[in-house]
């Protein structure tokens, strides 16, 4: 039986190359695992994309959508693996992808999970914004918005404290300061559709994590279960926002033993 391919979706201000321990990680064992670079993420450190508007929440759904689907034209089976922001579009991204809406058309290869890393998970109707407003005011990051719509954090010292709250001040602040502008707009998109009402969902929910509380999550969580009426595979860690900065190690368990069920 072939290994499933995974396709990992950064979370906001995220380029993919944030990730690599943990994708070199999992390749080393076997798997085909690649990072996406959204179009609502800046091309490098500290840049918006020029000459463009501000991509929205629609324009990363439709990119993911077309990456999976060259993969499951191949007749490969595909987890998508969404951090934090990463989730809303991933929701969104999968409609007529899933294996079994495939199965149905006589086609090979879709999508078999959905494993969301500390994420947003909105409901149909919903944005990611709208998910942010739950967060505590206190704990609600200060991002203030370009002539051009796109984000930036501001002070990086209050960004890191919230968001690499578990490495040393120093370290956060550095990896704030290589973070991308994101579009405005992305975070402004409603989710038309809820691809964990058909597609199985694992959870990895960091209990430490600020940005999105643990109990925000659960809120995910518990909106999956109802929406979906099945159990999500929940896997729970004392973790801030960005484990794979932390504890990567542990994101990498995670990863495989979810890919190891499929």
């Amino acid at each position: 039986m072939s290994k499933p391919s995974i396709l990992l979706v950064p979370g906001s201000f995220a380029l993919p190359e944030f990730y690599e321990p943990v994708i070199n990680a999992v390749a080393e064992k076997g798997y085909e695992i690649q990072g996406l670079h959204k179009p609502s993420v800046g091309p490098t450190s500290g840049k918006a994309r020029e000459g463009v508007a501000p991509p929205t929440m629609y324009d990363d759904a439709a990119f993911i959508a077309g990456e999976v689907e060259k993969l499951a034209n191949q007749g490969k089976d595909v987890i998508l693996l969404a951090h934090s922001y990463g989730g809303v579009p991933v929701t969104q991204s999968t409609k007529g992808l899933s294996k079994k809406e495939r199965q149905r058309e006589g086609k090979e290869g879709g999508i078999v999970n959905l494993a969301y890393m500390t994420c947003l998970v909105p409901a149909v109707g919903q944005t990611a914004k709208d998910v942010l407003a739950t967060v505590p005011q206190e704990q609600q990051l200060d991002l203030k918005i370009d002539e051009n719509g796109w984000m930036y954090h501001d002070p990086v010292e209050a960004s890191a404290a919230l968001v690499f709250s578990d490495i040393p001040k120093e370290e956060g602040e550095a990896w704030i300061r290589k973070f991308p502008r994101h579009s405005s707009l992305s975070f402004i998109g409603e989710v038309t559709h809820a691809g964990y009402k058909d597609i199985p969902v694992s959870y990895l929910l960091c209990e430490n994590d600020l940005c999105i509380p643990a109990n925000v999550q659960r809120d995910g969580i518990d909106l999956v279960e109802k929406e979906s009426g099945r159990k999500v595979d929940v896997t729970s860690i004392k973790a801030d926002h960005c484990p794979m900065a932390a504890q990567p190690e542990v994101v990498i368990e995670w990863i495989l033993n979810v890919a190891a069920k499929y």
